[in-house]
């Protein structure tokens, strides 16, 4: 005899009926947003050859022989597929879909989630943040008005602040940071006390300004509530522009609701070269951290080449706004079945 053991309950939905239906009334006001708003729903493939190259995120592969240019993933993000769509004359589109990746289990990830992607031609990132910021709103008054309490809603009362990334530094770290040097960081991290680990010893600088972040000035943001924080480093552009400066930054933004990291937003990059100079970059760093190689030459590539207009993008986790919206303290709360009873 297989299966569960008697009395194993591990068959049931980890939400439940109720909170379920409830996000199916969510979902629908999402797709009556955008349709309001001029986009228009685009279907992309969940398994391509090409995936975004990232050092820290590993995609699920699936091996159709054996290996190679054989070799399929699992999409970590819709993002390439809708920008060879915007290269092809797309002006304004979303996805609601489904992305994968691995390792990425907790309170607020899931392996498999729902992820809610959106571009716009002719936005810069300033752009975007108004839009998710009406997205937000409009989500969380459904929610209201289907019996999940008000109290989200109340905490968008006021216009979402925005805040620049060094600003944030600056306020709740007690300086900036765009314009020190790793051991100037090290040395904030050791005056702020904050508990370094061994593997840090030889991290680079973007290692120490994501320690600082996490430990100093995201605990902060938790406190207030709703913030844009945007203009990383240029260090950390994934695939956002880079302005002039001084000092140059990222064109990207994140949103925070209540410390919960919600969405990405990008002014996006259009230049094919940099592109490629970036996806070898993160290339070399997973070589050098022991994690499989991932191919860097991609469709996107080409369509950029042929050219992928000014435009500004976003990627929103959808579980987690879901659960913020409703009030719900984890992710699988408002998902039927997580990694561990999928």
């Amino acid at each position: 005899m297989t299966g569960a053991a008697a009395g194993d309950e591990s068959w049931l939905p980890t939400a439940d009926l109720a909170t379920l239906r409830q996000r199916a009334t969510l979902t629908r006001a999402v797709r009556t947003f955008f349709d309001e708003h001029g986009y228009w729903e685009v279907e992309t493939p969940l398994l391509s050859r090409d995936i975004c190259v990232d050092a820290w995120i590993d995609p699920f592969c699936v091996d159709t022989t054996a290996g190679g240019d054989n070799a399929l993933y699992l999409q970590t993000s819709p993002e390439f597929a809708m920008k060879r769509l915007l290269a092809a004359g797309a002006d304004a589109i979303w996805q609601l879909t489904r992305s994968f990746r691995k390792d990425e289990t907790g309170r607020f990830h899931n392996p498999e989630f729902a992820i809610l992607e959106w571009y716009r031609g002719g936005d810069d990132h300033h752009d975007q943040m108004t839009f998710t910021e009406a997205l937000v709103r409009h989500v969380a008054a459904q929610a209201a008005e289907h019996g999940a309490g008000t109290e989200p809603l109340a905490r968008l009362a006021e216009p979402i602040r925005r805040l620049r990334y060094d600003d944030a530094f600056a306020e709740f770290a007690g300086m900036p940071v765009l314009g020190l040097e790793t051991a100037e960081l090290a040395e904030l991290a050791r005056t702020r006390g904050v508990t370094v680990p061994e593997s840090l010893a030889s991290g680079d600088r973007d290692d120490w300004l994501n320690l600082l972040l996490a430990e100093i000035v995201e605990p902060a943001l938790a406190e207030q509530g709703a913030v844009f924080l945007y203009d990383y480093p240029a260090s950390q552009a994934a695939l956002a522009k880079v302005s002039d400066g001084p000092p140059p930054v990222a064109e990207r933004f994140e949103l925070y609701l209540d410390g919960i990291e919600i969405c990405n937003g990008y002014h996006e990059l259009t230049d094919a070269d940099e592109l490629a100079r970036r996806m070898q970059q993160q290339s070399d760093r997973r070589r050098a951290a022991g994690l499989p190689p991932l191919p860097v030459e991609s469709r996107l590539l080409e369509a950029m080449r042929a050219g992928l207009p000014d435009c500004a993008g976003v990627a929103l986790g959808l579980d987690r706004l879901v659960m913020w919206s409703l009030g719900r303290a984890s992710v699988a709360e408002v998902i039927p079945f997580p990694f561990d009873r999928c």
